[in-house]
C-alpha cells in the first residue's frame, strides 16, 4: 500500500487557511495561548502541524473549514489592501464590515490604485488566479502623464523592459487623447508589483490614474466605488475554470 504523504504546514497558516482569521491574529491568538493541537497548549505560530491527523482547537473549539466566501470589491484610491495597519490608515477591510470570517486579498492594489479587487477565504483558488504561470488577464484604464505615440503604445504591447526583466506581451488599446494626456486600455498576463506604473515610465511617461477593470471574467459593472458583493456560483465556476484550480474539500 503507498504510504499517504504527510501535509505539514505551520499552526498560524492552519489558523488562517480554515479562515478563522488572518494571520497576523492567528499569531497573535496561539501566543496568547488560546490554541493547543491534539489537547496540548502550543505558543509558538510556527510549530509544525500534520493538518491530516493533529487536532487543532481555538478557544477549546475544534477548527473546522470555514463557509467558503468570494468577495467582489470596488476598491477606491486611497486604501491599503492589507488587513491592518500601524500608521492606522484606512484599508479595505474598512469597507466590507459584517462578513462574519476572514477573507484575504487575492494580489493586491496600491493605495493609489482603485478598481476591481477580489477577497477570499478559498485559498487554493487565490493561489491559482496569483499563480503567474496560469495568465490570468487583468485589465486596466489608464491616464498617463504624456500624449502617447502609437509607437509607444506599440512598444507596451510587444513587453518593455524593466528591472526585473522584459514584461510579457499586452493587449494595449488607445481609447483617447484628451488635450496633453492619453487613456488607454492594457491588459496584462501577469502580476508584478507596480507593472503598469513601470511599463509607462519605461517609455518615458507615468500613470496618473489607475484603474483595473477587469480579473479575469469578473468586471465592475453595476457595482458603484466602495461597494460590495458575493460572487455568484457561476462566477466562481468560471474563475476556477480559468484559473486552472482544483475545488478543495
Amino acid at each position: 500500500m503507498k504510504q499517504q504523504q504527510r501535509i505539514l504546514k505551520t499552526l498560524d497558516r492552519v489558523l488562517s487557511k480554515a479562515g478563522a482569521g488572518s494571520r497576523t491574529e492567528a499569531r497573535s491568538w496561539i501566543g496568547n495561548g488560546r490554541v493547543k493541537v491534539n489537547g496540548k497548549l502550543v505558543q509558538t505560530p510556527d510549530h509544525w502541524v500534520d493538518v491530516a491527523r493533529d487536532t487543532v482547537t481555538l478557544d477549546g473549539k475544534p477548527l473546522t473549514q470555514a463557509e467558503r466566501r468570494y468577495v467582489l470589491l470596488y476598491k477606491p484610491k486611497g486604501y491599503l489592501t492589507t488587513y491592518r495597519d500601524p500608521q492606522h490608515r484606512p484599508t479595505v477591510y474598512d469597507l466590507v464590515p459584517g462578513l462574519g470570517q476572514f477573507v484575504g486579498t487575492v494580489g493586491r492594489l496600491d493605495l493609489d490604485t482603485s478598481g476591481l479587487l477580489l477577497l477570499t477565504n478559498d485559498n487554493g483558488l487565490a493561489e491559482a488566479i496569483t499563480n503567474p504561470e496560469h495568465k490570468i488577464p487583468k485589465t486596466y484604464l489608464v491616464k498617463a502623464s504624456t500624449l502617447l505615440s502609437d509607437e509607444q503604445l506599440d512598444q507596451l504591447e510587444r513587453g518593455v523592459e524593466l528591472s526585473d526583466g522584459v514584461t510579457r506581451p499586452a493587449v494595449v488599446k488607445r481609447v483617447r487623447d484628451s488635450g496633453k494626456y492619453t487613456f488607454l486600455e492594457i491588459t496584462i498576463m501577469e502580476g508584478r508589483n507596480r507593472q503598469v506604473r513601470r511599463m509607462l515610465e519605461a517609455v518615458n511617461s507615468k500613470v496618473l490614474k489607475l484603474v483595473r477593470t477587469r480579473l479575469g471574467s469578473l468586471t465592475l459593472e453595476g457595482l458603484q466605488i466602495g461597494k460590495w458583493r458575493e460572487l455568484t456560483k457561476a462566477e466562481v465556476a468560471g474563475l476556477r475554470k480559468t484559473a486552472g484550480a482544483k475545488r478543495k474539500s
